[in-house]
């Protein structure tokens, strides 16, 4: 059973990387500047939790 707590690094670095591809898209979108941002602002900030997670001390 996969655990998301329990991912190797890379399967982390992969996420974040896909997180940071749809901060890009969410600028680009066809929406409010408010959307857009408060869209970009959420991949990011999720990105930035999983890219912690893979840090080794």
């Amino acid at each position: 059973m996969k655990h998301p707590h329990a991912l190797n690094p890379s399967a982390l670095w992969q996420r974040a990387a896909a997180h940071r591809a749809m901060a890009l898209a969410a600028l680009r979108a066809d929406s409010s500047l408010f959307v857009r941002l408060r869209r970009y602002n959420h991949h990011i900030n999720i990105a930035r939790a999983l890219e912690a997670q893979g840090v080794v001390l």
